[in-house]
């Protein structure tokens, strides 16, 4: 039973893509999933997509005007939608894998009143996204994250960056964590394109080289690190276009944009769809990710596995992901002078150069971080936590 307040078609960060994937993954091994979400319109309270069953429930209240009433009451429509399943094959053994603090209270739950054992994964910590713990709300939100890691049998983390973060963040023992990465489906990038000229024009004339990132409209994507480093390499560069994508509220960012007097070189798109963001990525000429703070970072990956060359930060799992100089460059975080210069980086290498550079990205994406892989390593912390919790074999 997977627990995540967000799955497809319903996207809002990372943990929708990261719960879809790898829910797909694990059913291919054979594994009957489960994933209990909250309900979108147009979708159906119930599907089975590849094999995954879905189920959609609702939540009382407004989750923009008081999100964790709104929160509190999805899970408590999440542990009712699990009862009732749990319920009509009770002897069918059963593990839960909850997916950050918005599932911790029907996990928590659901855990003890079931005495089935809980797997949590935590994609990031309040205390990371925050630089801290500086108000009433954000020490809720660590105590909740506190508590699913408590109640969790083996808490999984993306990076190796994270278990130490987790562990500093939460007092989660090392010794109970398991370093599992994201990964990314290569295979979504092979697609017919024959209008490949025609939709790049629609961003960028043919002479100019596109700058693409995408990213939440918050401060740690590092979007305003971005555009200062765009205002500096335009005198190297100045046939160049910034393309950045995402929804939610741009206004900081265009205003930054409009002060320094390179509006008309920026192209904010807005919230595009999943094929229209395939379709920028292969039509950039690199992808630029400058974090201040990064857990992991799909986004990154999925660059590499359209071989697009990369620019990121030195900051979290991105270093873990990106090799400098060998599968993209590594700039120094929050720093608009080093970032400048890790574009411009890639824009002089030798057409060689670059294609060593994307080969390697796509081989690294395709091997080290394929969903196969990353199934098999959570399907070994399901075993051991069941090994462990029932002291009976994974059957």
């Amino acid at each position: 039973m997977m627990l995540s307040w967000e799955y497809p078609p319903r996207i809002i960060g990372g943990i929708s893509r990261h719960v879809e994937e790898l829910a797909d993954a694990l059913a291919r091994r054979d594994l009957e999933i489960h994933v209990i979400t909250c309900e979108v319109d147009g979708a159906p309270e119930e599907e089975v997509i590849d094999g995954v069953f879905i189920h959609r429930v609702p939540a009382d209240g407004d989750m923009a005007a008081d999100f964790v009433p709104w929160i509190k009451s999805l899970n408590a429509y999440t542990e009712r939608k699990v009862d009732e399943l749990l319920a009509a094959e009770p002897d069918t053994p059963t593990l839960l894998h909850a997916h950050d603090w918005l599932s911790e209270f029907a996990a928590a739950s659901l855990k003890n009143k079931h005495k089935i054992p809980l797997v949590a994964t935590i994609h990031a910590t309040e205390h990371g996204r925050n630089y801290g713990i500086h108000t009433d709300m954000q020490r809720y939100i660590s105590h909740v994250e506190w508590e699913l890691s408590y109640e969790a049998w083996r808490v999984i983390v993306c990076s190796e960056f994270m278990t130490e973060e987790v562990n500093h963040a939460l007092a989660t023992p090392l010794d109970k964590m398991d370093v599992v990465p994201n990964g990314v489906k290569a295979d979504k990038f092979n697609f017919a394109f024959p209008d490949k000229d025609e939709f790049r024009a629609f961003y960028a004339a043919p002479d100019e080289k596109i700058i693409f990132h995408v990213g939440r409209n918050v401060r740690e994507k590092g979007g305003q690190v971005l555009i200062n480093a765009f205002k500096k390499l335009l005198s190297d560069q100045p046939n160049s276009k910034l393309v950045i994508a995402g929804g939610g509220n741009r206004g900081w960012l265009k205003d930054q944009a409009e002060a320094l007097g390179i509006s008309d070189r920026i192209y904010f798109t807005g919230f595009v769809d999943d094929l229209t963001l395939l379709k920028i990525y292969k039509v950039s000429d690199v992808a630029v990710f400058p974090s201040l703070y990064e857990p992991f970072g799909i986004v990154a990956l999925e660059a590499m596995a359209a071989r697009v060359p990369v620019v990121v930060s030195d900051i979290g799992g991105l270093r873990e992901v990106v090799d400098h100089d060998i599968n993209g460059i590594v700039t120094w975080a929050d720093n608009s002078d080093s970032l400048a210069w890790g574009i411009l980086e890639a824009f002089r290498k030798s057409p060689l150069q670059v294609a060593r550079m994307v080969d390697a990205a796509y081989e690294k994406a395709t091997t080290v971080f394929s969903w196969d892989k990353i199934a098999e390593q959570t399907e070994a912390v399901y075993k051991r936590t069941w090994a462990e919790y029932t002291n009976t074999d994974w059957k």
